[in-house]
């Protein structure tokens, strides 16, 4: 049985950590919420974003940011799993 396992299951489970770090990586990409923070200071700079709508933006960007740094330290350190 653990032959079997060594040699069906192990490749798949990396296979599916590989995809699922991939995964993580482009869904929590800090440098494109970066960018759309900075595209938000510019709409409203322009005029073309009120100050509330801005804000708003502002607020949720940041708390993306957080997470999104909060999953790659994760990532980082190995912390994050594919559940079995």
């Amino acid at each position: 049985m653990f032959i079997l396992d060594d040699l069906l299951i192990r490749p798949f489970v990396g296979i599916v950590d590989t995809l699922h770090t991939m995964a993580l990586s482009e869904m929590y990409d800090i440098e494109a919420l970066e960018a759309e923070l900075k595209e938000n200071q510019l709409l409203y700079e322009l005029g073309e974003r009120s100050e509330e709508e801005y804000r708003q933006r502002k607020d949720e960007l940041e708390e993306e940011i957080e997470i999104a740094r909060d999953v790659h330290e994760r990532l980082a350190s190995g912390r994050v799993e594919v559940k079995r």
